[in-house]
């Protein structure tokens, strides 16, 4: 089943209010922080706020992650306890660098019997972690290890590398290109990384419809005033939704039953056409479902 990751929108764990708000939000999914925007002073109670606001429900059909502190902090195990007892969609881990750190990951999860169900997703935002995204996508084979994505960390990965961070993202498109392949090659989501200026709707918008075309599956957020904009971006217009059911009616009438390329348009369609649009109409449909 193909589910819309359009939006997944940051919430900080220390702020119950925010906490609250994010079962009214539009966004297809929220990430609970216990990372970037809690202090080192806060984590306890964020802990415990987002273990009450994932055991209380209500979020409805959106997807619920936590995010955790990374493998080289303090507070890691602490967050993965919670989350297992807690039972989110999945969690997000900082900084994911070797396949290494996925396996000391599902080794923990294991050991404090997290169920089954519970995903994890890798942040790509380090140099070793770009370099060697394929090793970390080919772990998703096993299932053990737990890994259905990636989310793309830009601002880390600046930091690190001091590639600057300009609009168009003209420096980081080969790194960006290179992770996305590994994902698809493995069967894996990829998550574009947030936009930090947000009062910035146009250079907002040119970078969502970027990611897009690029070949993310959506993207991640930083403020609610984000979403609307993000999910009309990566939902698929309705003229491209119509062109996909005349593709796959094409395909399906008797005539062309065996025939690997056909005429429609004007122009010449193949089957792969045919896959992509089936994709497609998925993702309109789930789109949809979720609205009702």
């Amino acid at each position: 089943m193909i589910r819309p990751r359009r939006s997944l929108l940051f919430m900080p764990g220390s702020n119950a209010r925010a906490l609250e708000k994010g079962r009214n939000l539009a966004a297809d999914g929220l990430i609970l922080d216990l990372e970037d925007s809690v202090a080192p002073d806060a984590k306890s109670r964020a802990r415990d706020q987002i273990a009450q606001a994932v055991a209380a429900k209500g979020f409805g059909q959106r997807e619920v992650l936590i995010r955790t502190n990374g493998l080289d902090t303090p507070w890691w195990r602490e967050d993965f306890a919670m989350a297992g007892r807690a039972r989110p969609d999945g969690i997000l881990v900082p900084k994911i660098s070797s396949v290494d750190d996925l396996t000391m990951i599902a080794v923990s999860l294991d050991d404090i019997g997290a169920d089954p169900s519970i995903k994890v997703w890798a942040m790509i935002e380090t140099a070793r972690a770009v370099l060697d995204a394929d090793k970390l996508a080919c772990a998703a084979r096993d299932p053990k290890l737990r890994l259905a994505g990636f989310v793309f960390g830009p601002n880390d990965i600046s930091r690190e590398t001091r590639i600057r961070m300009q609009p168009g993202r003209a420096a980081m498109i080969p790194m960006i290109t290179h992770c996305i392949l590994a994902a698809r090659a493995n069967g894996l989501e990829m998550l574009d990384g947030p936009y930090s200026d947000f009062s910035n709707a146009d250079g907002f918008a040119l970078e969502c419809a970027q990611g897009r075309d690029l070949g993310f599956d959506g993207k991640t957020l930083i403020h609610p005033g984000q979403i609307d904009a993000c999910n009309a971006i990566f939902t698929p217009p309705p003229e491209e939704v119509a062109q996909a059911r005349r593709i796959i009616a094409a395909f399906e009438a008797p005539q062309n039953a065996s025939r690997g390329a056909i005429q429609l348009d004007g122009q010449m369609v193949e089957r792969l056409h045919a896959e992509m649009a089936r994709r497609t109409i998925a993702i309109a449909d789930a789109i949809q479902s979720m609205a009702q």
